[in-house]
C-alpha cells in the first residue's frame, strides 16, 4: 500500500477517533463559538463527563465555567488567541472531584490560516503530586520554593483553599513570601486566568487609598480629569489581594466591610453602585487580633476576612530549605545575568543555616546577591558573606563539632548514605550545618 491512501485511511474521523482515545491524555477540541465537536476517552476518563454530554455545547455551560480556567479569549467572546498555550490547571470534575492536570491548548487554522477553533490536551498528574507530597520529595509548588513538611502542609492548604472562592488572610513575618502564597491560591483556581491585583495597602497614600481601590469619576477632586477605574475593578473576575491589610483607615475599613458583604461599592464622587466579581485574599505581618483589642481594626471586618487563615513558617523554623532556597537564587542570578555564577560551600551553608534569618527568604536573597558580587572565586565562602551572618558565633575556629564527630565516623556514615550529606546527619545525629562545617574543617573527612 502506498503512503498516501494510508495517510487518509488514518485520517479518517473513525481511525483518529480509535488513534486519540489510545493516548493517555485527554483531548477536547472546539470551535469559535466554544461548541465541543471532539472529546476523547482520557478526557471522559479525568473529567467524569461523557461524550454524549459534551459534544455540540459550549465548554463554559457543560464544565460550569470555562474549562481553561479563563486563560484563552475564548473566554470574554474574543477569537484572537496565541498560537500556542501551557499551564497547570486544576479540573473539577462532574462529581465535584478536584484535579490537578499539565493543560496544553493549540489554535487550530483552516485552510486559508485563519483561527478556525482550539484543541487541548490535558495530563493527569493528580496522583503522582499527592505521592510527592506525602513521601517529602515536593521542593517546590508553584513559584514557592520548599520541602519542609511546615511548607508542604502550606501547599495543601493552597489546593483545598483554591477551589472555592471564600477570603483568605495570610499570616506571615515580613519576607516570607505572603504574595507568593496570594498568587498560588489565585492560579490554582478557575480564576487563574484573570487579574490577580496586588495592593500594599501599606504604602499608598492616605488620601488617595480609597481613590485607588474603588476608583473615582471626574471631578471627584482637585486633579480627578477623568473617570479612573480603581484596583477591585480592575480584578473584575480574579483576585484582590491586600497585603497589609492592618493599615487601612477606619473609614476605609467599612467600606471594604460593605464590598465583602454585599460586592458591591462606590466609586469616590459617584453615586453609581459598582458589581464587581472578585475574590479578595488578605495578609499582613501583625496580629490582627491584638489589632481588634487596640481598637485599630475592626471586629466585624476581621471575621470577614479570616474565614479562612494561613499561616507561613518563618525561615528560621524550616531550615532544611535554606539550600534549596540559595541554589535557586544562584540559578535565577545567572539565567537574569546571563553570567556564570559562583557555587556555594558547605561551610557557608553551614553558617546560613545557623542564622536567625530575621528577614526571612527576602533577606536570604539579598545574602546570596551580596556573596556572589562580593566572591571572586569559583565557590562562595564564609567570608563573601554579609557581615552579620560572619560575626554568629560558630561560624570561625574549632568548636562543637570536632568534639561530636570524627573523621572516621563521618567517612562511614557518608559511605553509608550514598554521599547524601542530609542523611549521614541523621545517621550522625547532628544537625546538617554541624556536619557541614565539620567538613570544611576536615576535607579529608570526605
Amino acid at each position: 500500500m502506498s503512503e498516501q491512501p494510508l495517510v487518509d485511511k488514518i485520517a479518517s474521523r473513525e481511525n483518529l477517533t480509535r488513534v486519540l482515545d489510545n493516548l493517555k491524555e485527554g483531548i477536547i477540541a472546539h470551535d469559535l463559538q466554544r461548541r465541543i465537536f471532539f472529546f476523547n476517552a482520557e478526557a471522559e476518563r479525568v473529567t467524569g463527563y461523557s461524550r454524549e454530554e459534551v459534544l455540540g455545547r459550549d465548554c463554559h455551560e457543560v464544565f460550569e465555567g470555562p474549562f481553561c480556567g479563563q486563560r484563552c479569549s475564548f473566554c470574554d467572546g474574543q477569537s484572537v488567541c496565541v498560537d500556542r498555550l501551557e499551564y497547570p490547571l486544576t479540573l473539577t470534575t462532574k462529581t465535584g472531584d478536584q484535579r490537578r492536570v499539565e493543560f496544553t491548548a493549540t489554535m487550530i487554522r483552516d485552510d486559508g490560516g485563519d483561527f478556525a477553533g482550539v484543541v487541548a490536551s490535558f495530563r493527569d498528574l493528580t496522583e503522582l503530586i499527592e505521592l510527592q507530597r506525602r513521601s517529602g520529595e515536593a521542593a517546590r509548588f508553584a513559584n514557592i520554593i520548599g520541602g519542609d513538611s511546615k511548607m508542604r502542609m502550606v501547599y495543601q492548604q493552597i489546593v483545598d483553599v483554591a477551589q472555592y472562592d471564600f477570603p483568605v488572610h495570610i499570616y506571615g513575618e515580613t519576607g516570607t513570601g505572603k504574595e507568593l502564597v496570594a498568587n498560588a491560591i489565585h492560579d490554582e483556581s478557575r480564576r487563574g486566568g484573570a487579574p490577580f491585583v496586588p495592593i500594599n495597602c501599606g504604602a499608598l497614600p492616605e488620601g488617595l487609598i480609597e481613590s485607588e481601590l474603588f476608583g473615582h469619576v471626574k471631578g471627584a477632586f482637585s486633579g480627578a480629569i477623568r473617570d479612573k477605574k480603581g484596583r477591585f475593578e480592575l480584578a473584575d473576575g480574579g483576585t484582590v489581594f491586600l497585603d497589609e491589610v492592618a493599615e487601612l483607615t477606619k473609614p476605609l475599613q467599612v467600606k471594604l466591610l460593605r464590598f465583602l458583604q454585599e460586592g458591591t461599592f462606590e466609586k469616590v464622587g459617584g453615586e453609581r453602585t459598582v458589581d464587581v466579581n472578585v475574590r479578595v485574599i488578605s495578609a499582613t505581618n501583625k496580629d490582627l487580633k491584638k489589632e481588634v483589642h487596640r481598637n485599630t481594626f475592626r471586629e466585624d471586618l476581621f471575621y470577614r476576612l479570616n474565614v479562612i487563615p494561613i499561616q507561613i513558617p518563618p525561615l528560621r523554623d524550616r531550615k532544611t530549605d535554606i539550600p534549596l532556597l540559595a541554589d535557586h537564587f544562584l540559578n535565577q542570578v545567572a539565567e537574569m545575568s546571563g553570567n556564570q555564577v559562583p557555587g556555594i560551600s558547605d561551610a557557608a551553608i553551614a553558617a546560613m543555616m545557623d542564622y536567625a534569618w530575621p528577614g526571612n527568604v527576602r533577606e536570604l536573597q539579598n545574602a546570596v546577591q551580596f556573596a556572589i558580587v562580593r566572591c571572586s572565586r569559583e565557590v562562595i565562602a564564609v567570608q563573601d558573606l554579609p557581615l552579620e551572618l560572619q560575626q554568629q558565633p560558630g561560624t570561625s575556629g574549632r568548636r562543637g563539632p570536632a568534639k561530636k564527630l570524627d573523621t572516621a565516623a563521618v567517612q562511614k556514615a557518608l559511605v553509608k548514605t550514598g554521599g547524601n550529606k542530609a542523611r549521614a546527619a541523621r545517621e550522625l545525629g547532628v544537625g546538617r550545618a554541624t556536619l557541614y562545617r565539620f567538613i570544611s574543617e576536615h576535607p579529608e573527612a570526605v
